[in-house]
């Protein structure tokens, strides 16, 4: 499972024209799900984001989570976190999980982090999405189920 995890002041997404989820200060995930995920992944991964602690405390280190804060999460699927352009100048999303599987880790990876007790806006699986966002810091993380960056 391939994350990009965004400390937002605020985020949205819309379909269609229409806002379907919006959140205050928290984190942005887009979420990429590898073929061959699987509940382990989704364990590491909510476990990540639950745990991340990139707000700042009162010395102004970044030592708080966003369970820590108080704060929100927007999850939005995004396939094309798994593109491959290592070959021409096309992305290649071989790596990506088919959509069925994938929608399914998807929601088990939002279930999970409801289960901590945080609150989880989503995005449209499959949609074609409108996604907005304040950026705070910039704070960007890289998280990979599988490999470091």
């Amino acid at each position: 499972m391939r994350l990009v995890i965004q400390r937002v002041k605020e985020a949205a997404v819309q379909v269609a024209g229409e806002e379907i989820s919006r959140i205050g200060c928290g984190l942005l995930v887009l979420v990429g799900v590898q073929e061959g995920d699987g509940e382990k992944d989704v364990a590491f991964s909510a476990e990540k984001i639950a745990g991340l602690r990139v707000f700042e405390d009162e010395q102004e280190k970044m030592n708080l989570s966003v369970k820590d804060t108080g704060g929100e999460l927007l999850l939005v699927s995004q396939f094309t976190l798994l593109g491959d352009v290592r070959k021409g100048k096309r992305p290649s999303f071989s790596a990506a999980e088919q959509p069925a599987p994938a929608d399914a880790l998807y929601v088990s990876l939002c279930a999970a982090l409801e289960e901590r007790g945080l609150r989880v806006g989503r995005g449209v699986f499959g949609a074609h999405m409108e996604v907005s966002l304040v950026n705070d810091g910039p704070v960007t993380i890289m998280v990979d189920s599988r490999r470091l960056f």
